[in-house]
């Protein structure tokens, strides 16, 4: 895995609960801008499932099992857009708040994978 990757999409994910949980605090829903931020850090997530695969298909391999690093992989890319999807069903501060808690977890998730790809 690519450490500066795993450091931007989680720093990114965090920015964007930051910014989203701001929005709940002020009991404004999700907008626009939020719904181009989810989509930058889905992209981040895009972009390290990608290198992911290709690092595993040059043979490389995760110290806890490629099962298990694929489903984590998978899992980071759908934490956000389901967040957003959800926020769009309540359209309260509630969804906004949705939209940051799914960003922590994403970030989680980062911190996750990287102790499953480099377990020493």
């Amino acid at each position: 895995m690519l450490d500066a990757l795993t450091v931007a999409v989680s720093a990114a994910a965090l920015a964007l609960a930051a910014w989203c949980g701001f929005a709940a605090y002020r009991d404004q829903p999700t907008k626009d801008w939020h719904f181009i931020g989810m989509a930058v850090v889905t992209v981040l997530a895009l972009g390290q499932l990608v290198v992911g695969v290709v690092q595993l298909a040059r043979g490389q391999a995760a110290e806890e099992g490629t099962a298990i690093f694929v489903a984590y992989l998978l899992g980071a890319l759908c934490a956000v857009p389901a967040a957003g999807f959800m926020s769009l069903a309540e359209r309260s501060r509630w969804g906004s708040a949705t939209v940051a808690a799914g960003a922590v977890v994403l970030a989680v998730l980062e911190v996750r994978l990287f102790d499953i790809w480099t377990v020493g």
